[in-house]
């Protein structure tokens, strides 16, 4: 079940998969095997929020704006759209800033460990 769930995940329209026009049989595979690993990538986030949200005893609204310790990374994927990274340029140095990131999102973001916190600037 959880399997089927995943890949009606990929077949979202938000891929837009669809539109995807492939001949060639190599990359197809090559195609399958980036949505695979997407599909991957996307199931271990998602246990890891909700055993982090577990073990920490926190919670998160969901879609509802009800609290939950098991939500769904489309969800959180959605929540973070907002989400960008800036480039300035100041004083003739370029630096790189995430901007929209809300206290809701630093918890997430918290919650998903080290890698996360440095990639969006909250080293502890």
């Amino acid at each position: 079940m959880a399997v089927e769930r995943g890949f009606r995940f990929l077949k979202d329209k938000i891929f837009r998969v669809a539109e995807v026009y492939l001949k060639k049989p190599e990359r197809i595979e090559a195609l399958a095997m980036i949505m695979v690993l997407t599909l991957m990538i996307y199931s271990v986030a998602e246990w890891m929020l909700r055993k982090r949200l577990r073990e920490t005893g926190e919670i998160i609204p969901d879609q509802l704006k009800k609290p939950t310790q098991r939500p769904t990374f489309k969800w959180i994927i959605f929540l973070f759209m907002g989400v960008t990274e800036v480039t300035i340029w100041m004083g003739g140095e370029m630096r790189q800033k995430i901007a929209n990131l809300s206290d809701k999102l630093a918890k997430i973001v918290r919650l998903l460990g080290p890698v996360c916190e440095k990639y969006y600037e909250l080293e502890r």
